[in-house]
């Protein structure tokens, strides 16, 4: 015999699955002695077997749950139907998670033609028992049978102003008996049937409701948006009703044990004198806060405190509690932990932490990505949200979000940024000319690319919100675009959600930012916990500050050709690339160094003397040639060339596919000369710094986009040989590394041939996924969503490591490299290295650090210590 029903005293917390989340915790409160009206729980697995097998209740069922009413009888000393005193019950509903709102609850249940009066004589209140049987007879209507709510509330409406009244609590028993009469009225005439009389009738019917009710439209909205199992099914809750519509000593509300919006502790809700718990939610009359109980019902106020903080203690969590007061006694009809802002979140969390409720590891594991992620980043205010609808969406590359009027150019943005305006700044695609653009601007939108793409890596890195990949988006050349038959004309408003990818018309309000996150204190608590480092993507003072706030331990990787994106340095990389002699290069070169040098010293004093990795520039060519006729006209000009110079140079340095040309250490092998002026230029800021601020520095060379060990070696001893000039020449002696990025297959290949020259592997996940799998990271947003509709993908392989073949390329070369030098330093760049997913392949490599932008160094340290700790606690 299948078992469906529990009595609360027979379960415990643990049985979510079982009995749902509200009758495991009905169960517990009755187990810990807490005043609960008794009752019994009708379990999930029920509602699964009554949803698959044809929409009823088997005799089985209907035996289990009449032998738990008599159970419920011999408790109460009340029975069903009993016209001297009768039972009544509530009927709700408790899945495993929860889910306010989103299923039916039918109250009073029991009360019949017969039972009202029964009620009404023991209660010495006829108005109280009347109010009772409208309600049911309405709850019992809308929810078992589907009738339309407002069909009873026009009746009530109407009923109040012809006797001019406002509000519901000051109807009289009379009009509360003539609202009854109408309702069963309500009843014959919609269905064509009376209102069931029969109380165990009454029961089965709304247990088969709830159980209906898991598949409601939206129930079904709900699990979608919060990522729940259709397969949980409902649990329903028969317990015996407690009343606080019994008069001015009466009650009902809805409390916090901490504030739900701020995190703060103490006491937040609220609470009705003589009412159902409906009224609170329902918003028929204006609820009081829950600290003027203190003076109304003191000794109860007092007792709820009491049991918050116990129920608090022994969840290890803040609790959302249900309570009505009877006649001057305390009930409690619900806990669970409490819906709270993402900031309330953390602050809760390392507040029980700071009280000894829960200790640190527990702390750690707790921690959710989605509460720190929106912590660091502003929000639109979600009531708000609800009434707009999105237009666009695309992939969401940064996250945040921000308001601001649509731009299509880097120019035209930077113009309405000096004019005072926000700016949104929307773009087929950006490059690295778009910089002052996207710098201005509060949120960025591309139509085309990937996670990877320049306007994803630049927005993060700047912690700009921004929307790439927007396939439905198409950029015209007139300063418009066009979403379907929807036109952004230059100047609209639009509001951009980087955190979930979505774009809407109009501006809506962001979220009040009350309080900020203690990173500081997390910071300390995750490095107890974690192996591997966090260090920053970041070559600007600003990122590098931004990373060494958010608890990066150093530098990971700096880019030096973003350096060069800003229009004067722009044109000074032109003109060393148009060249036609070596002379002319030096000459650029001899600039160009003053100028990086400049660059790094503002690094390093960023940086503070922490590890700092430079990589030597590694542009594909195209990205700095001028595009279109009009622009070599232009450079031509500013060069002080001719044009068919310019456009002869361009045309020869063009190639078909850039990403797999002329860049990296190609550009050290062919032209030496730039790659020794970097070398130089960073010693010589390091030398100049240390002795300037007293850091420690000990520059991280980094070459790029390495193929083979003969081809480092001869880049390294290039570079080496302009460092010791340097060196000598200022008479000073100083520590450094010179290592390379592995970002090509063959490199992962080669590693113990490559790790005889270099003294640290740093691998560049987004170009060794594009060649390891033959996408474009820049073009492929569609494949992969095919591939992952389709499930070939279970992720995007740009934002999650694909660890059968990309990790084990990273794997191959890890343990090649360290065979041939065990003291190998091992990093890793690129977004996917800090995804959670990855995080938990790479916690098993022998890596010192990971590096990603600075606003996702909390994430990434939070995952690795989580995963820390969990591995801890499977060894233990």
């Amino acid at each position: 015999m299948n078992r469906w029903v529990y009595l609360f005293s027979e379960g415990s917390k643990e049985q979510k699955d079982l009995l749902g989340g509200k009758g495991a915790n009905l169960a517990e409160m009755t187990k810990l002695g807490l005043p609960v009206p008794t009752g019994f729980t009708v379990t999930t697995e029920a509602c699964l077997y009554y949803l698959n097998h044809g929409n009823h209740l088997t005799d089985e069922m209907k035996d289990q749950v009449m032998a738990a009413v008599e159970q419920l009888s011999v408790k109460t000393g009340k029975r069903f139907g009993d016209v001297t005193n009768p039972l009544l019950v509530s009927v709700r509903s408790g899945s495993k998670f929860s889910m306010p709102g989103m299923m039916d609850t039918v109250l009073n249940l029991g009360l019949n033609d017969q039972t009202v009066a029964a009620l009404a004589e023991n209660s010495q209140n006829e108005r109280f028992a009347y109010d009772c049987y409208r309600r049911l007879l309405q709850m019992f209507g809308n929810v078992v049978m589907g009738m339309d709510n407002n069909d009873f509330e026009h009746r009530i409406t109407a009923l109040k102003k012809i006797n001019g009244l406002s509000f519901d609590n000051e109807l009289t028993a009379d009009h509360w008996k003539q609202i009854v009469s109408e309702y069963k009225e309500i009843y014959r005439k919609k269905l064509q049937r009376e209102f069931p009389q029969n109380p165990i009738e009454q029961l089965y019917l709304a247990i088969e409701a709830v159980f209906g009710s898991w598949n409601n439209q939206r129930a079904k909205t709900y699990r979608r948006l919060h990522d729940i199992s259709d397969d949980l099914g409902t649990a329903v809750n028969i317990q015996e009703m407690v009343f606080g519509n019994f008069g001015e000593s009466s009650g009902t509300g809805v409390v916090f044990s901490r504030n739900p919006s701020l995190g703060d502790p103490g006491l937040f809700g609220e609470y009705l004198i003589n009412a159902q718990g409906e009224d609170v939610v329902a918003g028929v009359r204006t609820p009081k806060p829950i600290q003027v109980l203190a003076d109304e019902l003191p000794k109860q106020y007092s007792q709820l405190k009491e049991i918050c903080e116990d129920l608090e203690k022994h969840y290890h969590d803040m609790q959302d509690v249900e309570f009505t007061i009877e006649r001057e006694k305390l009930f409690i009809l619900q806990t669970r932990s409490g819906k709270r802002t993402s900031k309330a979140a953390l602050t809760i969390l390392l507040d029980l932490h700071k009280e000894g409720i829960i200790d640190e590891k527990e702390l750690v594991r707790r921690i959710e990505a989605k509460d720190l992620e929106a912590a660091l980043h502003p929000n639109f205010d979600e009531q708000e949200l609800k009434n707009h609808e999105s237009f666009l969406s695309g992939l969401a590359a940064s996250p945040g979000a921000a308001t601001g009027a649509a731009y299509f150019t880097a120019e035209a943005a930077t113009e309405a940024k000096a004019r005072g305006e926000r700016v949104v700044l929307v773009r087929e695609e950006t490059s690295p000319e778009d910089i002052e653009g996207i710098a201005v601007s509060e949120a960025v939108i591309t139509s085309r690319g990937g996670m990877t793409s320049h306007a994803a890596v630049v927005a993060r890195g700047m912690g700009i919100c921004s929307v790439v990949g927007c396939e439905r988006l198409t950029v015209l050349e007139e300063n418009k675009a066009v979403v379907g038959d929807k036109v952004i004309e230059e100047g609209a408003i639009l509001s951009v959600d980087g955190t979930s990818g979505r774009v809407y018309f109009g501006e809506i309000p962001m979220e009040e930012v009350t309080n900020t996150v203690a990173l500081d204190e997390l910071h300390v608590i995750w490095d107890r916990h974690a192996a591997i480092k966090v260090r920053a993507n970041a070559e600007t003072p600003n990122d590098i500050e931004t990373g060494m706030a958010l608890g990066a331990v150093g530098i990971g990787l700096a880019r030096t050709e973003h350096m060069f994106f800003e229009r004067s340095r722009l044109l000074q990389f032109r003109q060393l690339i148009l060249a036609d002699s070596l002379e002319e290069r030096l000459d650029v070169l001899k600039d160009l160094k003053e100028v990086q040098k400049q660059d790094f010293k503002f690094m390093y004093e960023a940086a503070q003397g922490k590890s700092t990795t430079i990589r030597l520039l590694d542009p594909p060519l195209h990205e700095f040639l001028s595009k279109g006729t009009e622009e070599c006209r232009e450079v031509a000009k500013e060069l002080g060339k001719t044009f068919n110079e310019v456009k002869r140079k361009t045309d020869n340095l063009a190639e078909v596919n850039p990403m797999l040309g002329f860049r990296g250490l190609r550009l050290g092998v062919a032209y030496p000369e730039i790659y020794q002026m970097q070398a130089e230029a960073i010693i010589e800021a390091a030398c100049e710094v240390t002795l300037e601020k007293g850091y420690p520095i000990a520059p991280e060379i980094m070459i790029p986009f390495t193929i083979d060990a003969e081809e480092f070696a001869r880049v390294r001893t290039s570079i080496e040989g302009a460092i010791q000039k340097s060196l000598s020449a200022r008479k000073q002696v100083l520590e450094y590394q010179i290592g390379t990025m592995i970002e090509i297959p063959r490199a992962c290949f080669v590693a113990d041939e490559i790790a005889k020259h270099a003294d640290f592997f740093s691998f560049g996940t987004n170009d060794l996924t594009q060649m390891a799998l033959g996408l474009s990271r820049d073009d492929s947003p569609r494949i992969i969503n095919q591939y992952m509709e389709a499930g070939i993908f279970a992720d995007d392989p740009f934002q999650v490591l694909d660890v059968a073949g990309v990790g084990a390329l990273m794997k191959l070369a890890i343990e090649r490299g360290r065979q041939v030098n065990p003291q190998l330093k091992i990093g890793i760049c690129g977004e996917a290295a800090a995804h959670p997913k990855s995080i938990a392949f790479l916690n098993d490599l022998s890596i010192d650090y990971i590096s990603c932008s600075p606003f996702r160094i909390p994430q990434a340290k939070m995952t690795l210590a989580q995963t820390a700790v969990k591995d801890q606690k499977q060894v233990g």
